[in-house]
């Protein structure tokens, strides 16, 4: 894009120093803002690695609220993250519908090839180009190719990033105030042991294994039930190559007849039917606090669950229907009213074939296949490892930096005491003990806890939500208010901060058992999964601007946000 400026560093020296401001930006992207408030007040923030929708909405919202002198850093060539030009493929799409994964200030055009109101991987390159285009060309400096190895605090800069332009091999040590973290979890793969080069080379594999964010393409096994190992495997059956993927249990879908009109979509009918960590309404409380609520909720899962079955004509036999509880999992796809090519679809003609329920147990002594749990041995020339990610928040803080500003993963030390004894909730899956050992202390999903009172710190992109554009967008402006220093509903301390932190993590390890196991620290700090209208509300509050906008939920209206806080600002400053 022209508007940006691609910055290559000549100077002789192979490391220097950089005084700046700073914000990192989206999975693997390192994004970099050197912002400063009217007023000769300094702010600098940082993100790094990650989905671009946070970082661009961040970049936007600090840039309304007058920071300027913004630069950005990533290790990509283009600005998509996730759905960065070069990323991309045929028959990649995501987990929402058309509307819902944009921002207030720019519309987002029609579906290049509408199939039940899904969105491609091409729609959300174009969209994230677009904003990048229309809201920060010449208002930012784009550093691209450019690695963030780590980041740790500083002496006289509250923090020091260590940075290589992966274009000319330059090191840089840059110094600003004040850290944005918008990794995500998507960017560094969870490779089993079991699975791993050394297994390959030990058991003499002679084929290619590769993770899906590695996906390029070639004849298949595919290990995993989640979307990339849907999204893959339909490719590869698309281009006419036999498929064979494995699973144990698939990832749960929405699945409608016809798109569903946004009266439906836009109102906040799931949410009210997911139970959430405060229960503000009478409605909720009938729901989830009777057994005749619990009754009518289930009876709804029940019945939305059979509909996308129905929907998607999954036989009563069918290995489809190993799939994750709309209720209990965040593993989740919304489907659409589905396509002739898609991955249910192709199961259903027999054109990919299913093993389920099985697990890749490793590779098989011929050096041609692989083993199963089931004993038996499935040939491939090809492996893709669809196993997830860990967190990306590893690469770039050592174990001293996360323990010191509290982001890390831990053993709840803190006791909280169970008030969520809903109705709704009762009967939960049986999951292992492991799986509910650790804990985190990030407050709100935004700020590490013991570091609240710093405001040099917040991370966008760990509240894992269905609304993700709309979700990120008040949390850009929560942290822009932070930054600043507005009024706003905080934590008088870091005590209070963690308690409320570890409340919020016994919550979701309630809501959702054994879930934390499979997703990593650096997105799922929060789970609102369903509920993120409650939880936005909140964050709202927290600003104290109106919460429970409106009936049926449409981004327009964030679209005031910025007038709003600044109006409050106004009149607080005029008392």
């Amino acid at each position: 894009m022209s508007g940006f400026e691609e910055l290559h560093m000549v100077d002789p020296p192979s490391q220097r120093t950089v005084k700046n401001s700073t914000l990192l930006v989206p999975q693997i992207c390192t994004i970099m803002l050197i912002l400063h408030y009217p007023h000769h007040f300094r702010l600098q923030f940082d993100e790094n690695l990650g989905t671009p929708r946070c970082w661009l909405i961040t970049a936007y919202t600090l840039l309304q609220d007058g920071f300027s002198n913004v630069q950005l850093i990533t290790r990509d060539k283009s600005v998509g993250g996730v759905w960065a030009r070069e990323r991309i493929y045929p028959g990649l799409t995501i987990n929402n519908v058309y509307g819902e994964f944009r921002f207030s200030s720019l519309p987002m055009p029609p579906p290049i090839n509408p199939t039940g109101g899904r969105l491609s991987g091409e729609d959300m390159c174009n969209y994230m180009e677009s904003f990048a285009d229309a809201f920060l060309k010449d208002k930012i400096r784009l550093r691209l190719r450019t690695e963030v190895w780590s980041i740790r605090r500083g002496g006289k800069a509250p923090w020091i990033i260590n940075v290589e332009n992966l274009t000319t091999g330059l090191h840089e040590h840059l110094e600003f105030d004040k850290l944005v973290v918008c990794t995500g979890g998507c960017s560094a793969p969870r490779i089993p042991p079991s699975l791993s080069v050394t297994s390959m080379q030990r058991a003499g594999f002679r084929g290619l294994v590769l993770h899906s964010n590695e996906f390029d393409g070639g004849s298949i096994v595919v290990v995993g039930g989640g979307k990339s190992a849907q999204d893959i495997s339909s490719y590869l059956a698309n281009e006419g190559r036999k498929v064979t993927v494995v699973f144990d249990t698939m990832d749960a879908f929405l699945g409608t007849p016809i798109t569903l009109p946004a009266f439906i979509r836009k109102s906040r009918f799931l949410p009210i039917i997911s139970p959430h960590i405060e229960l503000r309404t009478r409605l909720e409380r009938f729901l989830h606090g009777t057994w005749l609520g619990a009754k009518i909720v289930h009876f709804l899962w029940d019945n939305i669950t059979q509909t996308g079955f129905n929907t998607f004509k999954i036989p009563p036999e069918s290995p489809l229907r190993r799939a994750h509880s709309l209720f209990w999992s965040i593993r989740t796809n919304d489907e659409g009213a589905g396509r002739p090519n898609g991955f249910h679809a192709l199961v259903n003609a027999g054109v990919i074939e299913v093993i389920a329920p099985a697990h890749v147990e490793g590779y098989a002594t011929d050096g041609r296949s692989v083993l199963l749990s089931n004993g038996k041995n499935v040939p491939a020339d090809v492996v893709v490892l669809c196993t997830g990610y860990t967190s990306s928040w590893g690469k770039i803080f050592d174990a001293s930096t996360a323990s010191e500003l509290g982001i890390e993963t831990h053993p709840p030390t803190i006791e909280v005491s169970d008030d969520w004894n809903y109705a709704s909730l009762a009967n939960p899956p049986t999951v292992r003990v492991e799986n509910e050992l650790w804990a985190s202390s990030i407050y709100r999903g935004i700020v590490p806890a013991k570091s609240i009172a710093r405001r040099d710190f917040a991370v966008n992109g760990a509240m894992f939500s269905t609304n993700n554009g709309y979700t990120c967008e008040v949390v850009a402006h929560w942290i822009s208010a932070y930054f600043i220093g507005e009024r706003m509903r905080l934590p008088s301390n870091a005590e209070e901060a963690l308690y409320e932190a570890a409340r919020n993590a016994a919550w979701m390890k309630k809501r959702y058992p054994g879930i934390l196991a499979w997703t990593n620290e650096s997105y799922s700090a929060a789970l609102p999964f369903w509920n993120w209208p409650q939880a936005v509300d909140q964050l709202l509050d927290d600003l104290y601007l109106p919460s429970l906008r409106s009936g049926t939920i449409d981004l327009s209206e964030l679209s005031t946000l910025s007038e709003e806080r600044r109006a409050k600002r106004a009149a607080v400053g005029s008392t």
